[in-house]
């Protein structure tokens, strides 16, 4: 009962099937025309939360992104398909040192504009409804797979390009994923937390 979503997440070709969620564009920063970041308000908003620990980065957000599309896919009080917002993100953390992941991390759907005053109750009792404050992300696009090393890199590639890097949270990073968790060559972002 998986399959359906599934292909509706990965159809490249039918965007208007997923709603973006939407932003304020503050400033982009380019060089040689290329773009090495964005800086972005989020307003506040609802999410569909999961926290898990697996051993690996891998196993953790595809076990986070199955569980919450089985909500999606009517494991809900709606029963209804409730519809594929991107992108799909995870909240990851490192020591102080940012030289390493911690295990621990949440997986989150952001609810679809017309579910955000009454989100329909998770029947599964690991996932939470968060409402999340406004916020300013710096974000940088890349590609490929997602693991500790590569998020590894990404926040150290984001944190030497940024003016002020102290100005974000030091621990808590997000990683925003465009494509199925299964696809080879997923569109990702790397987002930074400007400070409240």
């Amino acid at each position: 009962d998986m399959a359906e979503p599934i292909q509706q997440l990965t159809r490249n070709n039918n965007p208007q099937e997923r709603q973006t969620i939407p932003f304020t564009l503050i400033q982009r920063k380019e060089k040689l025309g290329d773009l090495l970041y964005e800086k972005r308000q989020y307003g506040k908003a609802k999410w569909a939360c999961i926290k898990m620990k697996e051993k690996q980065y891998e196993q953790s957000i595809c076990l986070g992104f199955m569980k919450l599309m089985r909500y999606i896919c009517e494991q809900n009080s709606s029963g209804l398909y409730l519809g594929i917002t991107i992108p799909i993100v995870t909240i990851v953390h490192t020591n102080e040192s940012q030289s390493e992941m911690t295990q621990s991390v949440t997986v989150a759907y952001y609810l679809p504009e017309m579910l955000q005053d009454e989100p329909p109750h998770p029947f599964d009792s690991d996932i939470i409804i968060e409402e999340w404050p406004s916020t300013i992300v710096y974000s940088r696009s890349f590609r490929g797979i997602t693991n500790e090393d590569s998020i590894m890199r990404e926040i150290n590639l984001l944190a030497e390009i940024l003016e002020s890097p102290e100005l974000c949270l030091q621990d808590t990073f997000i990683i925003a994923g465009y494509t199925n968790p299964a696809a080879a060559n997923r569109h990702n972002e790397i987002w930074f937390l400007q400070r409240p």
